[in-house]
């Protein structure tokens, strides 16, 4: 699969979950649901049980701050193979949840790619490393 289609995913599946215990959840329910009608129309109505089903796990660990973390990292991950799969099977739907993703979020700016970064220092020697913006001043 695509890298870049990999990545976007990735952070519909965190975005989507993120967004369950916010005001944007109908929203979001929506706009994804709409999206699998488009683009797979006999699974939508699964896909509307199945985000209710998430949100409900969602909210019923929110008080158990462990298992709170725990619990949206699993149902994220499994929202990211869920959209990966829809992805896979209509690569022409990345426009559109870009979009809406975009949308949804609109102060996260344009889907990234997760950063990784491996490192080795001997010696004197320095490393910096930085995920985004990276400011060094030395004298």
């Amino acid at each position: 699969m695509d890298p870049e289609l990999t990545t976007l995913a990735q952070s519909a599946g965190v975005t989507l979950v993120g967004l369950m215990a916010t005001d944007a959840w109908e929203r979001t329910r929506d706009g994804v649901v709409a999206l699998w009608q488009r683009a797979r129309p006999e699974r939508a109505d699964a896909v509307a049980a199945e985000l209710a089903q998430t949100r409900d796990d969602l909210t019923h660990t929110r008080d158990d701050v462990a298992a709170d973390s725990t619990t949206e990292e699993e149902l994220a991950a499994e929202w990211q193979g869920r959209i990966r799969r829809l992805l896979v099977d209509r690569p022409q739907v990345a426009a559109e949840l870009r979009a809406l993703l975009a949308e949804l979020a609109p102060g996260e700016g344009p889907v990234a790619s997760p950063v990784t970064q491996r490192a080795t220092a001997s010696g004197s020697s320095r490393v910096y490393q930085a995920g985004r913006d990276q400011h060094i001043t030395e004298r």
